[in-house]
């Protein structure tokens, strides 16, 4: 994957457990954040799969935080918001969807290697197989309840694009 995406990967993932967080402890804190950079690293690859997609997306810029937040109540902090500028809605909605089911993060995970090439698809088993230990870590990141208004907005686009692709393998 193009590094051109690393900005909007930093933002998504540190908005996400901003939004919510780890319990306390470091171990609790690093899984919450290694899971969460899986889901926006694989939700940016399918987003942004060529270049030119990327390209796009820096002249046209990411929709910021604006509505995530307002949907959260996560209310950026005096100083906070320069960060907030490079993050997806899309690809924050995709990663929550992607959190809060692992079944669908595995087939979102092959289909990101096998249509696009992407090998952002590889070594994501937290993601996509996570252990007690790992579920343990964050309960708020991935309930689905919890996610559902940030995974709702645009969960039936992921679920359109990963269909699509689906029929066009062979």
């Amino acid at each position: 994957m193009t590094e051109d995406l690393t900005p909007v990967i930093a933002a998504s993932t540190r908005w996400l457990l901003t939004a919510y967080p780890a319990p306390g402890g470091a171990l609790s804190r690093a899984l919450a954040e290694a899971q969460a950079r899986q889901a926006v690293t694989l939700a940016a690859a399918l987003r942004y799969p060529t270049d030119l997609d990327v390209q796009l997306l820096h002249l046209l810029a990411p929709s910021g935080s604006h509505r995530l937040d307002r949907l959260t109540g996560c209310e950026p902090q005096p100083g906070d918001t320069d960060w907030r500028t490079w993050i997806d809605e899309t690809v924050v909605s995709w990663a929550a969807c992607l959190l809060a089911d692992p079944a669908l993060a595995a087939h979102a995970a092959d289909q990101a290697l096998a249509v696009s090439g992407h090998h952002a698809a590889e070594g994501l088993r937290r993601l996509t197989d996570p252990g007690e230990r790992d579920t343990q870590a964050v309960p708020l990141l991935r309930h689905p309840d919890l996610l559902e208004n940030v995974a709702g907005l645009h969960r039936s686009q992921l679920i359109e694009l990963l269909t699509l692709d689906s029929a066009d393998l062979p």
